[in-house]
């Protein structure tokens, strides 16, 4: 697997499982019913973020956005967000590029990563951060509406670099 900077020209392939993922409604507070357009803007970050895929036999299945977690004197803080298409989900993916983010991250200077919005109820993603390294640092209760399990809380997870 190879992980590499995506470009426009991925869009297409990235598109449809970040759609599948946010309209499944269990871990991303994106909009619901996002055109291909609209999603674009939310996903494919510019400077100083970076965003990246995760391609095997030339098939995307996975991508990665990262940067800052907030402009100005917060932006030594750094930020991230992975989606793997439910395909490829069991090959490691998500690992590999929470290690991508977390590597670019110490690379670009960040103090440490702040998560903003773990949904609880996404356990896979609780634990792959937690062996990672994160901290869940609080949960605001009852702050995600998953379609399965109502409301339910998002943790603020953090780790130094």
């Amino acid at each position: 697997m190879e992980i590499r900077d995506a470009t426009d020209a991925d869009w297409p392939a990235i598109y449809p499982f970040f759609s599948a993922i946010v309209e499944a409604g269990e871990t991303y507070a994106f909009p619901l019913g996002l055109t291909s357009d609209e999603a674009k803007g939310w996903w494919m970050e510019s400077a100083p973020g970076r965003t990246v895929v995760a391609v095997a036999d030339g098939v995307v299945w996975g991508s990665a956005k990262m940067g800052p977690n907030r402009p100005g004197r917060g932006a030594h803080i750094g930020t991230g967000s992975f989606m793997v298409d439910p395909a490829a989900q069991g090959r490691g993916v998500g690992r590999a590029l929470a290690g991508e983010v977390i590597e670019w991250s110490r690379a670009a200077g960040f103090a440490g990563i702040q998560f903003n919005a773990v949904v609880e109820t996404n356990r896979g993603a609780v634990h792959l951060w937690r062996s990672l390294g994160f901290e869940v640092l609080a949960t605001v209760p009852e702050a995600f509406d998953s379609a399965a399990h109502g409301r339910v809380g998002l943790h603020v997870m953090y780790k130094k670099l």
